[in-house]
C-alpha cells in the first residue's frame, strides 16, 4: 500500500485527537478551574490515552495554551459568521457589540480568565500566555474594527475600538460571580450612544 495512502488517514487521526484534547482542557478549565485541571482529567474526558495525550502535548501548559488558542481562533470564526447575518445601518453597532459582549461571558473567556490568574505565580505559563494573549488580542480588534466597519485612520477611532474591549472584559469579569444582566444592559446602552457619536463620521 502507498505510504501516501496511509498517512492521510493518520494525519486525520492526529488531528481529530488535538480537537478533542483542546475542547476538553476548555470544558476543564470552566467547570474545575486551573487547579483541578490535570492532564490525566483532559485525556480521559477526551477519550484519549494518556500516551496519545503526552505525544501531542507534553505539559499541562503547552495544553492548556494551545486549547485557549484554539477556542479563540474557533469563535473569530463564528462571529465573523454571525455577523454576515446582521443588517447595515444605525442598528448594526448594537448588534456587533452584543455579539462582542456575548465573548466575553463564554467558555473562552472563563477559560483565559483562569489562565491569567494562575500565570500571575506561575512562571513557565506566564512566559507562554503574555504573547498568545497579545497576538489575540490584535486579532479581537481587527475583528471588532472589521466588524464595525470603520476607518482607523480617523482621529479617536481606535482609542474607541480598544475602550470597548476594554469595557467589555470588564463587564465580563463583573458577571462571573453574579448575574449582572441588568447593569451590563444599562452600560452598554449608554455606551453604544457614545460609540456611535465617535464612529460616524461627521458631513
Amino acid at each position: 500500500m502507498p505510504a501516501a495512502s496511509i498517512r492521510v488517514p493518520q494525519q486525520e487521526r492526529s488531528r481529530a485527537t488535538r480537537t478533542r484534547l483542546l475542547e476538553a482542557t476548555v470544558e476543564c478549565l470552566v467547570e474545575h478551574g486551573w487547579a483541578g485541571t490535570t492532564t490525566t482529567l483532559v485525556a480521559a474526558r477526551a477519550g484519549v490515552s494518556r500516551g496519545a495525550q503526552l505525544h501531542h502535548y507534553p505539559t499541562k501548559a503547552a495544553l492548556v495554551i494551545a486549547a485557549v488558542d484554539h477556542l479563540a481562533e474557533r469563535r473569530a470564526v463564528e462571529l465573523r459568521t454571525e455577523a454576515e447575518a446582521l443588517p447595515a445601518g444605525p442598528q448594526r453597532l448594537d448588534r456587533v457589540i452584543d455579539l462582542l459582549g456575548a465573548a466575553f461571558t463564554g467558555p473562552l473567556f472563563v477559560a483565559a480568565l483562569e489562565l491569567w490568574v494562575a500565570a500571575r505565580t506561575d512562571r513557565e505559563l506566564r512566559e507562554a500566555l503574555v504573547p498568545l494573549e497579545a497576538r489575540v488580542g490584535r486579532a479581537m480588534h481587527r475583528l471588532t474594527v472589521a466588524l464595525l466597519g470603520v476607518d482607523e485612520r480617523r482621529p479617536g477611532v481606535r482609542e474607541a475600538v480598544q475602550a470597548t474591549l476594554d469595557l467589555l472584559r470588564g463587564l465580563g469579569v463583573a458577571n462571573l460571580l453574579n448575574d449582572d444582566s441588568n447593569r451590563r444592559t444599562a452600560l452598554l446602552a449608554t455606551w453604544k450612544r457614545q460609540l456611535a457619536t465617535v464612529l460616524t463620521p461627521t458631513p
